[in-house]
């Protein structure tokens, strides 16, 4: 009997010490120490505040300084997801600034590369808590991976006029963007602690992701937070329009703050004030209600991108920026010719049979090359004017992709034709194929392992290069090159350039005296 209870103190014993080794020191921040946790040679740390909670007068506020805390903060969860529709595996909340951090750092001294992760959701949604977009895999190649949470929809994205008087700068709207700043301004400050080097960090996102990825690119408020940005379908080039279209998603302050004011009314109430009374799950919210997107502000991003970018204003830093061969599989709705061509010539006006040219329908269905036309208006074209622009009045390097990885469908299949759909590509970048599942191949494994190599090289020296993959050339005027990912990387042209060209000639006119007037 006493040689099973010892048996059973000295495993008490080990457990307990096992325990203790997974339990690294706590890392001091501006705010206090937090404590994370030691996984598969990396450490962990979730649910790390950035930034106050954005609750109770603070709602359609810009956010502010994390409070600080005695004692150690355990950093061991995900915090809650913004709120959103659905329901995030971290819960969801008002009180949603947080970050996450995955480092392979031995030591405060590594100055080791960041990357930090904003996640996409038509910026209705997203959480850092996916597990897609969770960061060890990633960590193990070497870097400092960061998922940084950002306020969502109305509450992320409402401008009014009552909220632009509040304001020093006198805008109202883009907080989710200006969250995205103050973590980036927070990992400034504190990424060293973690063994990061704050000269070096990349931002990287997919989708909503993305088009924030590019704004921040554009805002002067980013200036000097960034060494580098990857975008992986997105892009924010297309001008404003009151009647928005996916890749002309902007409206101006006065336009957005008439349909705060609209939004408002939906609500049930008469002011701003009555509406921060609102529980914030009671808070109208939703693709169908206004305010739900970023905005030209004049501030957070004060002009038409392209516009900056022909002038030289922006953040010249190099980009690693492209998109998906079948984009236009989500976001194309259009089941008949018919439909199609009337879309068509709703949304592009004098140049819609020049585009229904370019991007045809077949007689009895809608193929992917009407698709393609979606797909491009909204993430090709993006991608292509910003690696035109920047290689043009730039000083850093730009390097484009076209992500085309999927089984050749036979024709009695009902994917027969289809490409590569939005997001797909994320699980590929982040490692995180399902190896059980029969359907993944070699060919997707090796896709997978070679996104990994090229964006966390671009992370570490500004070039995807350095390892045995295909050489990356930057894209230029004189050489427009593009990577592919399908079934192998490989050195390829722009896809679909002439008819790219002819939907340029749309942007350009929309962005003309006429164009405008015709939009309005």
């Amino acid at each position: 009997m006493k040689k099973i209870v010892g048996l059973v103190l000295m495993l008490m014993v080990f457990v307990a010490v096992q325990s203790f080794a997974q339990q690294p020191s706590p890392v001091k921040v501006q705010e206090g120490l937090v404590q994370g946790t030691l996984e598969d040679g990396l450490t962990v740390y979730k649910g790390i505040p950035f930034a106050a909670p954005p609750v109770g007068e603070l709602r359609w506020k810009a956010p502010q300084p994390a409070a600080k805390w005695e004692g150690v903060r355990q950093a061991t969860k995900f915090a809650p997801a913004p709120m959103q529709g659905g329901n995030p595996p971290s819960g969801k909340s008002e009180d949603c600034l947080y970050l996450n951090i995955w480092t392979p750092a031995k030591s405060a001294s590594d100055k080791i590369p960041v990357m930090v992760y904003i996640y996409g959701g038509g910026f209705a949604g997203g959480y850092t808590s996916d597990p897609w977009i969770s960061g060890e895999k990633l960590a193990k190649k070497g870097v400092i991976l960061v998922s940084t949470a950002y306020r969502v929809n109305q509450l992320g994205f409402l401008s009014h006029p009552e909220l632009s008087a509040e304001s020093p700068n006198h805008v109202s709207g883009n907080y989710g963007i200006l969250d995205q700043i103050a973590a980036l301004k927070w990992i400034q400050k504190n990424i060293a602690a973690f063994g990061g080097d704050p000269s070096k960090v990349t931002i990287f996102g997919e989708s909503a992701g993305a088009i924030s990825v590019s704004m921040l690119c554009a805002s002067p408020l980013a200036k000097g937070l960034i060494s580098g940005a990857i975008s992986q379908s997105g892009g924010s080039f297309g001008p404003t329009r009151p009647t928005t279209f996916p890749g002309e998603n902007m409206k101006t302050l006065k336009q957005a703050e008439e349909n705060g004011k609209t939004y408002v009314q939906k609500a049930g109430v008469s002011s701003i004030a009555d509406l921060r009374k609102i529980e914030a799950d009671k808070v109208p919210s939703g693709f169908g209600m206004p305010g739900g997107w970023p905005i030209t502000d004049g501030y957070v991003i004060p002009d038409d991108q392209h516009k900056l970018y022909e002038a030289g204003k922006y953040n010249d830093v190099p980009v690693l920026i492209g998109y998906n061969s079948d984009e236009g599989a989500s976001f194309s709705r259009e089941k008949t010719p018919e439909e199609y061509f009337a879309g068509v010539r709703a949304r592009y006006g004098k140049f819609a049979e020049e585009l229904i040219k370019a991007y045809p329908a077949a007689e009895n269905s809608v193929p992917k090359t009407a698709r393609d036309l979606a797909r491009d208006a909204a993430f090709g074209w993006q991608t292509w004017a910003w690696a035109n622009l920047q290689s043009k009045t730039g000083k850093s390097k730009v390097y484009y992709y076209y992500f085309d990885q999927h089984p050749d469908y036979p024709k009695e299949s009902p994917k027969y034709g289809y490409g590569s759909p939005h997001a797909q590509d994320v699980s590929y970048v982040f490692q995180h194929l399902d190896t059980k599942n029969p359907e993944t191949t070699k060919s997707d494994l090796e896709i997978s392992e070679a996104m990994a190599t090229y964006w966390t090289n671009f992370a570490k020296y500004g070039n995807p290069n350095g390892d045995d993959f295909p050489e990356w050339p930057a894209f230029s005027e004189a050489n427009p090159k593009v990577m592919y990912f399908s079934q192998k990387p490989f050195v390829g042209s722009v896809p679909s350039a002439e008819s790219l060209k002819v939907l340029d000639r749309y942007f350009e006119w929309r962005r003309s005296p006429e164009g405008e007037a015709w939009a309005k």
